[in-house]
């Protein structure tokens, strides 16, 4: 997720998205392309199957201005569902803090959002008001895949809250992990068709070599591993929600111990990872046939390695990547969201995960989906990105904190069409 490398990994892990492969096709739009940029590699989770795409006219503007590698058509802002409904005053402080955050940068991005970020702190926190505003300064793009796809998918992540203790005591005999010494990083320069990318692992006569995973750390039904004794830094009631913990990337605890610190609010966050590849224990559990893909949520999931402690474990560790934290200093004031990759807090119900080859960090976008009968068309927030949020329409909707939006993320999924709205060029 963010220009910090360590909150683009926390999040890159969080993203346990049981992908469920929705049939799309592409709807005559009417509009014309913004940009065609060069095809890119196969995105993950595959591509999401369909009828084949219209025809579309031929791309104008090869570039656009526009830092996007997705197809972009141009639309009336006035034209985004539920634009006249939508509570914009409830995204704005949240976009402001992003603001902040882009005014400090010095790129492309960051240019381009400048002289439209300073004029929105100078309005009235007022519907009307700021719904003209984004009207008059900003351009409205549709988002379409490489193969002329407007719908995608949408999922869900939140905030977890345990109960949790400082020191090994029952109920609280599961621990949270701090890097290993032995852990080793080094980042690779980027190159053509390949990212920038961080590789992690340990040394062993002088060469880097793959770091040990998660059924190495912490073998099912054996000792943890060396590596791994003495990094205790909290412990929590429930290997389930110790793992899942892992899956969001970081959480609150809500400390139990005697003394001054009870009832303290601390927020635990991402300090590395074991380098490995993130795999869907969801996944594993619909190839098995022990969940189908419409009960595959990440409460089914909870049940099931419930049910099956023995088994649970080796579940648990059929996924080779593991996440380690750091308590972050100070108590935490329960309304403030976690850390996403612009490094500004989440917004509850407006910050979404976005796959920033497609959707620039930090920008804005318009969703619109349908979670259980319920319709979301809103102004969001590319405040987040994740290894598993990969796409051109592909969002993760950051629900909150705490078990209500836990319920709601997991049993997010959706199809999902994305807009990008864009400061109108000068």
């Amino acid at each position: 997720m963010l220009k910090r490398l360590q909150c683009i990994e926390r999040a890159a892990f969080r993203r346990a998205a049981m992908a469920l492969l929705i049939s799309l096709c592409l709807p005559a739009c009417g509009v014309l392309p913004v940009n065609q940029p060069a095809a890119l590699p196969p995105a993950e989770p595959p591509p999401i199957h369909g009828e084949p795409a219209q025809t579309v006219p031929a791309a104008a503007d090869a570039a656009g201005g526009l830092p996007s590698g997705a197809r972009l058509y141009k639309v009336g802002v006035e034209t985004l569902p539920g634009f006249a409904e939508d509570r914009l005053t409830d995204a704005w402080p949240g976009f402001l803090r992003g603001c902040e955050r882009l005014a400090a940068q010095s790129t492309p991005v960051a240019a381009a959002w400048r002289e439209v970020c300073a004029a929105a702190r100078a309005l009235p926190l007022e519907e009307g008001a700021l719904r003209e505003f984004v009207q008059r300064r900003f351009e409205a793009y549709a988002v379409f895949s490489q193969d002329n796809r407007n719908e995608g998918l949408l999922t869900g992540y939140y905030e977890p809250i345990l109960r949790a203790s400082l020191t090994r005591r029952p109920p609280f005999v599961v621990p949270l992990y701090g890097p290993p010494d032995d852990l080793v990083s080094r980042d690779t320069p980027a190159t053509p068709g390949n990212p920038a990318a961080r590789v992690r692992g340990r040394m062993v006569q002088g060469e880097l070599v793959p770091y040990f995973t998660r059924a190495e750390l912490t073998p099912a039904g054996g000792p943890v591993h060396p590596s791994l004794r003495g990094k205790e830094i909290a412990w929590v009631e429930d290997p389930v929600d110790a793992f899942f913990l892992q899956v969001q990337g970081s959480g609150k605890l809500l400390i139990q111990d005697p003394g001054p610190n009870q009832g303290k609010l601390l927020r635990i966050g991402f300090a590395d990872m074991n380098g490995h590849p993130y795999r869907s224990i969801g996944r594993v559990l619909i190839e098995r046939g022990e969940l189908t893909r419409d009960n595959a949520t990440a409460q089914s999931i909870k049940q099931w390695v419930r049910a099956n402690p023995r088994a649970g474990q080796a579940l648990i560790n059929e996924n080779p990547s593991f996440i380690f934290f750091r308590l972050m200093p100070g108590t935490v004031d329960a309304s403030v969201g976690p850390i996403g990759s612009l490094n500004v807090p989440l917004t509850e119900k407006r910050s979404v995960a976005i796959d920033p080859r497609f959707i620039p960090l930090g920008s804005l976008v318009w969703m619109s989906a349908t979670h259980w009968g319920r319709q979301i068309n809103q102004l969001a927030l590319a405040q987040d990105t994740g290894s598993a949020i990969k796409g051109e329409v592909r969002a993760d909707y950051f629900w909150g904190a705490g078990d209500a939006a836990g319920e709601e993320a997991g049993r997010t999924r959706a199809v999902l069409r994305l807009w990008l709205l864009w400061p109108k060029m000068n």
